[in-house]
């Protein structure tokens, strides 16, 4: 076979020639071609199957079927995915492409019907029923027929993609069939709607639907010419515009006043040269100044483009703080900030010392977990000082729109960079101590996931190459050393929490919050309102009242706030000339801050059956709690009142079902349920309570009340519990501790496991407390009535 074959004797098939009886034919299928009978159309195949179809096709009567796929990509063998009406066509012409494509030219014979498939190796064959095609002439028909050819020729004189010898063969053409195939296979329709009216057989229908179509073609276009029109003037305009900025560009040269947009222009080049961007940023950076250069100044796109290289020209990419790495200075600055706090400071030194052994290290992902006001956002702002570093801070409370952290991208209307690159713009360096506040509070909506956006920022191994959806080139935060906060790590998503070292902040000591008080407080107050130590004097014994009696938090800002009050009031006292030494002591307090606030639970003086001791944690720290068990008359119920969580009630009924298997052995009767009903309160019923830890308390309470032994004066406990009898560790710990301290409690049951949270508590408070840990109830009974006569 040569590279181009010419064909003659084009077979022409009469509708008398079209029978109904089955032939054989091989398909040649098309995702986006519809062949209608008498169209004349080109194809091009690449696919080896459809290529060898053609080969042995012309060996043959040059005869095929052209069948479409109803789905727009080619998809394995499957009959459902075919429409069930073709086109016989014939091969007009074929030639070999470069390209390794055939190129054919075919012609539309007749419709067929798909009846049953014969072969898909190496084409598809099928057998066809052909369609023919009968009708009856009528006025009707004539009239569509004159119809379709007056709108069809309107609508070639306004079409762009139809040639305009289709006219003349549409003005000559006589057979309303043939008329109706060669304009649909001519509109600019679907592959759908086009394979409807392959379909439609009548004839006069298929006329109807055709100049239905015709009819909205024709709308279009004449709607596009419109369109076309208002276009043009809105154009002619723009080059008037353009004309007379040319000229008045011409006139300002001659004038000696020189090109405003070039020194525009040639002032960023030289501010992008001296930006040292690296690279890839360089190479972006190039690219949008030559689209300036040809942008004119009017265009909208004129003002984004200055607006993103002058995003690029200020960022610090080169531009980077030297680290303060004396260890010494570093731990002075730290200690002359915040008092106590070891664990995060000896941190911030280890850092120090391996950035002094290793330069080029990645800085560390730090999380401070603490209650409200434990100095967690000033601490970042010590480091910051401690290190030489610049300070930054976002807070990320409420933030729900992920473009917060990763900006917009340029398509936006006012789009910006996201936050992260903004404050490291602020900053001026490369590395400053970057605070991300309240990270427990990020939400999430429609818009997306900030926590999700924040996974890349704070991964060591992925930060480097952070892209910004506005910049959309890499910045490295690999040398910024972020630190996030957060009240609990609950909310924080697990993906999030695992890319950070959490370093928890507990409550200070009321020792603590004296120490701080005068030393940052009180001095840091009496500045704020032109006081000076002479003119007022504070007792520890009032800074004590306004801890226990003002204040309840395990942080330090409403202490601060009652200091800033007392201030306020010994202001008013000098400034009215009245006094210049202002005392307050213990007894003062009350006068300035009106009626104590707070009351705080202390011990039992005099112990009594069914009460004990329990400890609990609560965001503002510590508490002591007390556990209170009746009996009464009944048929075995249990009551339990004062806002208790699931948990709690759970670890109630854990504690009464563990004294009725084991009653004979607490000195219990063991029939002592069947006529009496329990009912357990834990005061304070106004705030709900929750969590495991009060099981000791609570079994030791029942235990109490139905032995009718008192438990051991100022004894406290806590610890979850176990049907078998075991105590479990719980949270919280220093916290409790420091409570039940506060509260002159001096033994405390606590469990085994616990014993580790000791360290962390000051050493006066260890000294002050004695310990009892426990690995069973038994042991838990034992310390809580070591005698009848106790």
């Amino acid at each position: 076979m040569t590279d181009n074959h010419e064909l003659d004797d084009i077979p022409v098939v009469a509708e008398a020639d079209v029978h109904s009886e089955p032939r054989v034919l091989p398909i040649l299928t098309s995702t986006d071609l519809v062949l209608f009978p008498r169209i004349i159309m080109p194809l091009a195949l690449w696919e080896e199957p459809a290529q060898k179809l053609v080969n042995e096709v012309l060996l043959q009567d040059k005869t095929l079927g052209v069948l479409t796929s109803k789905v727009d990509k080619p998809a394995p063998f499957d009959p459902d995915n075919f429409f069930k009406v073709g086109t016989a066509a014939v091969i007009l012409k074929m030639r070999k492409a470069d390209d390794d494509s055939v190129r054919l030219l075919i012609q539309g014979l007749y419709r067929f019907r798909v009846e049953d498939w014969l072969g898909r190796d190496p084409y598809l064959v099928a057998r066809v029923i052909p369609i023919p095609e009968e009708y009856e002439p009528s006025l009707e028909v004539e009239a569509l027929v004159s119809n379709v050819k007056g709108l069809f020729l309107k609508m070639l004189e306004l079409s762009p993609y139809l040639p305009s010898e289709l006219g003349t063969l549409v003005r000559e053409l006589s057979d309303p069939r043939v008329l109706a195939d060669v304009t649909a296979g001519s509109l600019n329709i679907s592959k759908t709607e086009k394979q409807e009216l392959l379909e439609i057989i009548d004839v006069t229908e298929r006329l109807r639907r055709v100049l239905t179509h015709i009819n909205r073609e024709l709308e279009i276009l004449e709607l596009g010419k419109k369109i076309q029109s208002q276009v043009k003037s809105e154009m002619d305009k723009a080059q008037k515009d353009y004309y007379l900025r040319e000229h008045i560009k011409a006139l300002q040269q001659e004038l000696g006043e020189g090109d405003e947009r070039t020194r525009e222009v040639d002032e960023l080049d030289v501010r992008l040269d001296e930006a040292k961007l690296p690279p890839h940023a360089m190479k972006e950076a190039d690219r949008e100044l030559t689209r300036l250069k040809r942008t004119p100044p009017t265009s909208p796109d004129h003002q984004v483009i200055r607006n993103f290289l002058e995003w690029l020209i200020e960022l610090p990419w080169s531009k980077a703080t030297e680290d303060n790495l004396d260890l010494h200075q570093a731990r002075e600055i730290l200690d002359e900030d915040h008092y106590d706090l070891e664990k995060v400071k000896k941190r911030i030194l280890e850092y120090l010392a391996v950035r002094k052994l290793k330069p080029d290290m990645k800085s560390p992902i730090l999380c401070f977990v603490g209650p409200p006001g434990t100095g967690k956002t000033s601490l970042g702002r010590s480091i910051a000082r401690a290190l030489g570093r610049k300070f930054v801070r976002l807070s990320l409370g409420g933030v729900r729109d992920e473009a917060e952290i990763r900006g917009h991208r340029r398509t936006y209307v006012g789009a910006l960079p996201g936050r992260i690159i903004q404050s490291i713009r602020r900053a001026g360096s490369n590395n400053p101590v970057f605070i991300l506040d309240e990270v427990d509070k990020i939400g999430a909506d429609f818009r997306g996931d900030p926590s999700s956006a924040l996974l890349e920022v704070l991964d060591p191994e992925q930060n480097s190459t952070f892209s910004d959806h506005y910049l959309e080139v890499d910045f490295d935060l690999s040398k910024v050393m972020f630190i996030t906060t957060a009240n609990l790590m609950d909310p924080i998503p697990p993906a999030l929490r695992d890319r950070m070292e959490v370093l928890e902040l507990t409550g200070y000591t009321e020792e603590e919050k004296l120490e701080i008080a005068f030393s940052h407080l009180l001095p840091r107050q009496l500045e704020a309102h032109g006081l000076t130590a002479e003119q007022m004097e504070l007792t520890a014994e009032a800074v004590r009242r306004v801890i226990a009696s003002y204040t309840r938090e395990a942080g330090l800002r409403n202490l601060e706030r009652e200091i800033a009050s007392l201030c306020r009031g010994v202001a008013r006292e000098v400034a009215e000339g009245g006094r210049q030494h202002v005392k307050i002591d213990d007894a003062d307090v009350a006068q300035y801050l009106g009626p104590a606030r707070f009351f705080r639970e202390a011990a039992l003086d005099h112990p009594e059956p069914g009460v004990a001791t329990g400890l609990a944690w609560t965001p503002t720290g510590g508490d002591i709690l007390f556990i209170e068990v009746l009996r009464m008359p009944g048929k075995g119920n249990l009551k339990l009142t004062g806002q208790l969580g699931d948990v709690m009630k759970e670890s109630a009924n854990a504690a009464l079902s563990y004294i009725r298997a084991r009653a004979p052995f607490l000195g219990i009767e063991e029939d002592f349920f069947d006529k009496t009903d329990l009912h357990i309160h834990v005061p304070a019923g106004a705030i709900p309570k929750d969590g495991p830890s009060a099981g000791v308390a609570m079994l030791t309470a029942l235990v109490s009340l139905l032995s009718g032994r008192a438990v051991k004066k100022n004894l406290a406990m806590t610890g979850e519990i176990t049907l078998r009898g075991h105590v479990l560790p719980v949270g919280g710990i220093k916290d409790k501790v420091l409570a039940a301290h506060r509260a002159g409690i001096q033994e405390i049951i606590l469990p085994a496991q616990n014993q580790v949270d000791l360290d962390e508590l000051p050493e006066a408070v260890r000294q002050a407390l004695t310990f009892h840990p426990v690995e069973r109830l038994d042991e838990a009974l034992e310390y809580a009535f070591p005698g009848k006569g106790e």
